[in-house]
């Protein structure tokens, strides 16, 4: 083998490193991959020591290509080339047949278009959603990794939407679905219908995607419910799908068909990545200062924490009436029995695994097993993301905010409390308190960013467990400055630092400083932190983690408080309240019940109003019923649908489209034209239809909106800045093709018609005033099917108003 030359390419990516050797007929003869967990250089090495002998001391040539593989291929002097370009030349030298190629990585996300001998190629930029990182993110939600995402999907009955374009908004869509009692199939089988929805219409950008299509790439190797829900939206049939055995290892090929330079062996390679391992990139303005001096620092800050506790009894000891506490929070479930006295009896604290009922069921199972026969449970209060279906299910006394429980707690610690700040898994609560009482209340929104699942999720890919990573920030040396960033860009800057030599510990406490920052920059923007007055209190479970708190205190520039039950502030100060309006008995479900409990979910849609809201119906053994996911707090609130005498919105509707019915085909001596049910049509379509059923046209008008509808134009939208209603106009415009429309009107109105004399002017929005001329250039489907597609630019006066009575 010593006079052969192999190809060897390096395809180092934001989760893993694959290396691919291929002989001179560029058939590969080895490949191999490892996740880095962010050890760039170390996986590296360990890779090459894999490779047969024989291959090591072989003569090859060398490639890198990926996102971290920038720096190391210019310190190890060998050759770059971007991913993009290396996916498609190995597209062109195995799969020459091939249209589009679509590509997803750990972060990365990529479709090439192939017009002949060019390609269109289009890649994300600094945001990971809809890629393999925002699965696996996804996946520790369900409390799953990406395989069990897989096999959750292929039983779904029911897609919900789900943001895709980030993962913190897709977690705020998941987690009330979750909550409300969403099966975790149909959930699952949504995830991965969210990162196709994400990639065609962020990528594709107004190319349809069609002919022969082949999937490349980590997850859609391994995922093959996310190549069906590829396949099923595309509308591909098998012969035009493509997937290779090989497909993760692609991009690696094309490093290696590019690779040039000077000839070298895999074991000389190898030595040169051990002789940059040492030569840090980082500068000192880089670098925030260590959390704690030594360890002597670090004792001296734990003792002073240790003085505020809680008081506490046995639950065995315990004597006459106790009192429920219960935080059904977003990724926990904390419970707290308290006594009269507000000594603690009780508690509880653990993941709620994606289902809070269940959590909480076995959480009153076990404090019945445990209390003594003199002790009665006297009052029962709930709070949390999961309070209004945990309330009904198990007939708790009553449910409070978060807000006003995490003030009872912190005021029973420090009545002179001035500022509150509660950081939990997914959220978190800013709250001022002035002369005792709540004076403003600030929450982090759809983000969850700087919150217990942004370290968690870090954590995690680092392979390092919470406690682990929490652990490794205290005595860093040189703790990274990565800012205040939401998840997915927190990612970039992340393997940025990794680069240049950042330990897990650097970048544990830098990321113990971005919570903090993000706090108070983000969330509630403070100029001085005098603004918090001197008696602040934290809790959650965050800051359980010794490296957030001090951070907060070094920031904060002055010391704060922690109860020693930080992470138990919401169920204590639930019991404070139960115990505060204590009743003669308790409407609590008692053990026997609880025993039997069990309840059944279905969904439907409601009937109440157009939008058809997808609702959960949970059904409770006693035959109570709890109804989620409608949006609408009129028609239905958990209570029997109201009835309306007149409903304004659904007469608007009926009596812009349903009043006015197209002359019959053979009656319309001009033949069908077709008119979309978008924007401006929704004022001006019956001035249309009477002007074109008066010149002999059948009008055809598209179908209402639906999520389907939407999906079937997802690929032709441009933008994805542009407004939801704009972005509907394509899937309308593809159901007038597909209903076999020849002819399509949909004019562009600059001026909308006068309502008002007074009035500064009626322009129109410019979207609404010029989206034909989006369509026209940007679905190509017109051209191929033959479709006048007629787009004019039309006044809009007098004459329109007075038409609109036909």
């Amino acid at each position: 083998m010593e006079h052969k030359v192999f190809k060897s390419g390096l395809d180092i990516g934001s989760t893993t490193v694959k290396l691919s050797i291929l002989d001179k007929d560029n058939k590969p003869v080895y490949c191999n991959y490892k996740r880095h967990r962010s050890d760039l250089l170390n996986t590296v090495v360990d890779l090459i020591d894999d490779v047969p002998e024989e291959l090591k001391a072989s003569d090859i040539v060398v490639c890198a290509t990926g996102s971290g593989a920038t720096d190391l291929a210019q310190r190890s002097d060998i050759s770059f080339e971007q991913e993009v370009i290396a996916c498609t030349k190995a597209i062109k030298t195995f799969l020459p047949k091939v249209d589009v190629a679509i590509e997803l990585g750990g972060e990365d996300a990529k479709i090439t278009f192939f017009d002949g001998t060019s390609a269109d190629q289009r890649m994300n930029e600094t945001c990971a959603g809809g890629t393999g990182a925002f699965i696996d993110q996804m996946a520790q939600t369900l409390k799953t990794d990406a395989a069990g995402i897989n096999e959750l999907s292929k039983n779904h009955k029911t897609i919900y939407p789900i943001a895709a374009r980030c993962g913190v908004f897709a977690k705020t869509d998941i987690m009330p679905l979750l909550n409300e009692g969403a099966a975790k199939e149909d959930i699952a089988a949504s995830i991965l219908q969210a990162v196709v929805n994400q990639t065609i219409g962020g990528l594709a950008r107004g190319r349809t995607i069609k002919g022969n299509v082949c999937f490349l790439g980590g997850p859609l190797f391994f995922l093959s419910e996310l190549r069906n829900c590829f396949i099923k939206s595309l509308k591909l049939k098998s012969a035009n799908v493509f997937f290779p055995d090989n497909a993760h290892f692609f991009v690696s090929f094309g490093a290696a068909l590019l690779s040039k330079g000077d000839k070298t062996t895999l074991n000389e390679l190898k030595e040169r990545f051990k002789n940059i391992k040492s030569k840090p990139l980082r500068t000192a303005s880089e670098l925030l200062s260590p959390l704690f001096a030594n360890e002597k620092d670090y004792e001296t800050f734990m003792r002073r924490h240790g003085k505020t506790s809680a008081a506490k009894i046995e639950l065995r000891d315990a004597e006459g009436d106790l009192f429920l506490g219960v935080d059904a929070g977003s990724t926990t479930t904390k419970a707290v029995l308290i006594n009269k006295n507000k000594a603690i009896a009780y508690s509880c604290y653990g993941s709620n695994g994606g289902n809070p009922l269940p959590s909480v069921v076995n959480v009153l199972k076990d404090i019945y097993a445990k209390l003594p026969s003199n002790v009665r449970i006297a009052g029962a209060c709930i709070t949390g993301y999961g309070e209004a279906l945990i309330k009904a299910a198990l007939n708790f006394d009553q449910g409070e905010v978060e807000t006003i429980v995490h003030y009872k707690a912190a005021h029973h610690f420090n009545p002179k409390v001035s500022f509150i700040l509660d950081i939990g898994g997914q959220d978190m609560k800013c709250i001022y308190v002035k002369n005792g009482l709540i004076d403003k209340i600030v929450l982090n929104e759809a983000c969850s960013s700087g919150c217990g699942s942004f370290i968690q999720n870090f954590a995690q890919s680092l392979n390092y467990t919470v406690q682990d990573f929490a652990r490794l920030s205290l005595f860093a040396g040189k703790p990274a400055d990565l800012g205040s960033r939401c998840t997915v860009f927190m990612n970039s800057k992340i393997k940025q630092v990794q680069k240049e030599g950042a330990s897990a510990a650097d970048i544990s406490a830098g990321l113990d400083y971005s919570v903090i920052k993000n706090v108070l920059y983000k969330v509630i923007k403070i100029s001085s932190p005098e603004e918090l007055g001197e008696h602040i209190v934290v809790q959650g479970g965050t800051f359980f983690n010794d490296g957030v708190l001090r951070a907060a205190e070094i920031l904060l520039k002055s010391k704060v408080l922690r109860p020693d039950i930080a992470g138990l502030m919401g169920a204590f100060g639930s019991a404070i309240i139960a115990l505060q309006n204590k009743k003669a008995s308790t409407s609590l479900i008692s053990e026997e019940k609880l025993s039997g409990f069990a309840c059944k979910m279905r969904n439907t849609h409601c009937k109440g109003c157009e939008n058809r809201c997808l609702l959960n119906i949970t059904v409770f053994p006693n035959g109570k019923t709890f109804i989620s996911g409608n949006r609408c707090e009129n028609v239905l609130q958990n209570k029997k649908s109201q009835s309306f005498a007149f409903n304004m919105f659904d007469y608007k509707y009926k009596r812009l489209f349903d009043c006015y019915k197209p002359l019959p085909l053979e009656k319309a001596p001009r033949g069908e034209i077709g008119i979309p049910r978008v924007l401006n049509m929704y004022e001006n379509y019956p001035f249309w239809f009477a002007l074109f059923t008066k010149l002999g046209f059948r009008v055809v008008l598209s179908d209402q909106s639906s999520n389907a509808l939407f999906n079937s134009g997802l690929d032709t939208i441009s933008s994805q800045t542009v407004c939801f209603p704009a972005k509907m106009v394509h899937g309308h415009i593809e159901n007038l093709v597909e209903k076999g429309v020849k002819t399509i009107f949909y004019p562009c109105i600059p001026y909308e018609i006068e309502e008002f004399k007074d009035v500064a002017n009626h322009y129109n929005c410019p979207i609404v005033g010029s989206y034909p001329e989006v369509i026209r250039l940007n679905m190509s489907v017109l051209e191929e099917k033959g479709v006048k597609f007629l787009q004019p630019f039309l006044p809009c006066g007098y004459s329109c108003r007075k038409a609109v009575s036909y």
